[in-house]
């Protein structure tokens, strides 16, 4: 069994990767993530604090990394790596080519921090896994790199779109969430329609991404399921 010495340096390395990963964490977030009292989250935290990072605290909100601050770079286990690898795969079978683009270049720089013998086991996994007819799919859309930057930072959108009667129509959206189905599907409130709808990225002619911001949306996923559905 780990000792209790082990399990806290695991998970002092853990919290440090979530504050890199996360604007703002609570330590209630971190005491249910990895099992503990919120008191001992406390103690790690002034650990860290102790150690020279610099953790910043905002009364009744939570905590964060001070700006510009940067970690060394994390280190994959060599299952981690894989799994990236057969995600790469996986992601190839979507039909929008943009995610495919940026996921395939996060993935070479995931391969640039692994160290020497896992990047040239990492390399022999891509050249020996492979998808059957992925040449064959279709890339049907180009857009939803830039509706995740438009959704995630609150930016107006105009798109052209298509209908399922081929009508063309103009409209400006406010970009909600994204759903993975057989074709990318944009949950958006339509200022034309004064409602949320859907649009199939395939059915998107023309995208630009606005100046103006909108308010964002206070209800979660689940709540627009509940209630539209």
């Amino acid at each position: 069994m780990e000792s209790t010495d082990t399990k806290r340096i695991a998970r002092l390395t853990a919290i440090l990767t979530q504050l890199q990963t996360k604007r703002l964490l609570t330590a209630s977030e971190l005491a249910l993530k990895f099992s503990v009292s919120v008191r001992t989250i406390y103690r790690d935290i002034r650990t860290l604090e102790k150690a020279g990072v610099p953790i910043l605290t905002e009364e009744g909100k939570g905590y964060m990394l001070m700006e510009h601050y940067r970690l060394p770079p994390v280190m994959f286990s060599e299952n981690e790596a894989n799994a990236l690898i057969l995600a790469q795969q996986l992601v190839l079978k979507t039909k929008d080519a943009s995610f495919i683009n940026d996921y395939s270049e996060a993935v070479e720089k995931i391969k640039a921090v692994l160290k020497h013998n896992l990047k040239d086991k990492a390399n022999l996994l891509t050249q020996r896994t492979h998808t059957p007819q992925l040449k064959a799919i279709e890339r049907t859309s180009n857009n939803l790199s830039a509706l995740q930057f438009a959704l995630t930072n609150f930016y107006l959108v105009k798109i052209d779109y298509i209908n399922e009667e081929d009508t063309t129509s103009s409209r400006t959206i406010e970009p909600f969430a994204l759903l993975s189905t057989e074709n990318w599907l944009l949950v958006a409130w339509c200022r034309l329609r004064s409602d949320f709808r859907y649009f199939r990225l395939d059915r998107i002619q023309k995208l630009e991404i606005l100046t103006e911001k909108f308010t964002p949306h206070t209800m979660t996923l689940q709540e627009f399921f509940d209630r539209y559905h």
